[in-house]
């Protein structure tokens, strides 16, 4: 690899210093800059296809090979990448394990900017699991995730949001999760609070406010947060609908001094401003702006 990178760099100084005698208009350095410049839009290495060498030479390889391969183009915004992991995933029902380099591409997709990519995640996660996308799986999960043991009804309350977000029953998902979420256990207290943000139903959305609002481990708060803000599969729109209440949050005197800081990291997560941690400034700001009549933005506001 260290010979690999020599002679790269070799080519490029070799190709600079060429251009540069042929033109005699730029320094070395800002023909350097050319090829390993970090700034400016994308620059495209080619169409962001699938190819279809890739495709053809799908059906020769494992399930957990196909997942890796196709998570990867996922993450990386390949076309046709989520149409074959839809295409194939119900075939890796139990025989792809999210370990290793899937489990690294997993983490990595699981916090996408995209939310079909996230979905790819989820639904080979689901395969991992050996569940089937029917009723049946949530009736074989409910009894341990409403009265098992913290550990297994931990992992049933995260398997089931999981299910409900690829359309299983998610009203009857959340009923089931978000009993959970006062739960006298801290740890069933936590998933129950991933299993709403990976829910990711309009009505998950009261009950994360209030575990951000009211739970008393900070650790949890800032889950709830996480999945309010930039975590979980919540869309653009729907987390908007949070800003009202998160600026009452931002003026509530009671929160201690941590919980509103999240608050006013939640609000730059939604919206794309940065402005003060300053309860007053944010609210003068959503009454410039009502009804949700901003645009994200890749600048702070001056």
């Amino acid at each position: 690899m260290l010979a690999r990178t020599t002679r790269t760099v070799a080519l490029i100084c070799m190709a600079v210093v060429v251009t540069t005698a042929a033109t005699g208009a730029q320094s070395v350095w800002d023909q350097l800059a050319e090829y390993v410049g970090l700034r400016g839009k994308p620059k495209p290495a080619s169409a962001n296809v699938l190819s279809e060498h890739e495709i053809a030479a799908l059906d020769n390889m494992t399930p957990q090979n196909q997942a890796i391969l196709l998570l990867e183009r996922s993450i990386n915004h390949y076309r046709g990448a989520n149409d074959q992991i839809a295409k194939r995933v119900n075939g890796w029902q139990g025989k792809v394990s999210i370990s290793n380099q899937l489990g690294d591409l997993f983490t990595t997709a699981l916090y996408s900017d995209d939310l079909r990519v996230r979905a790819a995640a989820i639904e080979i996660e689901i395969a991992s699991y050996g569940l089937p996308k029917t009723s049946a799986s949530i009736d074989a999960l409910e009894n341990t995730a409403r009265f098992g043991q913290p550990g297994p009804r931990s992992m049933a309350l995260w398997k089931i949001g999981l299910l409900g977000n690829r359309g299983v029953e998610p009203h009857r998902a959340f009923e089931i999760i978000s009993a959970a979420v006062h739960d006298g256990d801290a740890t069933v207290r936590s998933w129950a609070v991933e299993g709403l943000a990976y829910l990711g139903t309009d009505e998950t959305i009261a009950p994360l406010l209030g575990v951000f609002h009211d739970e008393p481990s900070p650790t949890i708060r800032e889950d709830a947060a996480c999945g309010l803000a930039q975590s979980g599969m919540l869309s653009e729109k729907q987390r908007r609908t949070e800003v009202p209440k998160l600026l009452d949050f931002a003026e509530d005197a009671t929160l201690d001094p941590q919980t509103r800081e999240w608050v006013f990291q939640a609000l730059r997560d939604i919206t794309g401003w940065t402005l003060p941690h300053d309860a007053a400034v944010w609210r003068n700001w959503y009454n410039q702006h009502p009804n949700g009549g901003w645009q994200p933005i890749t600048h702070d506001e001056q």
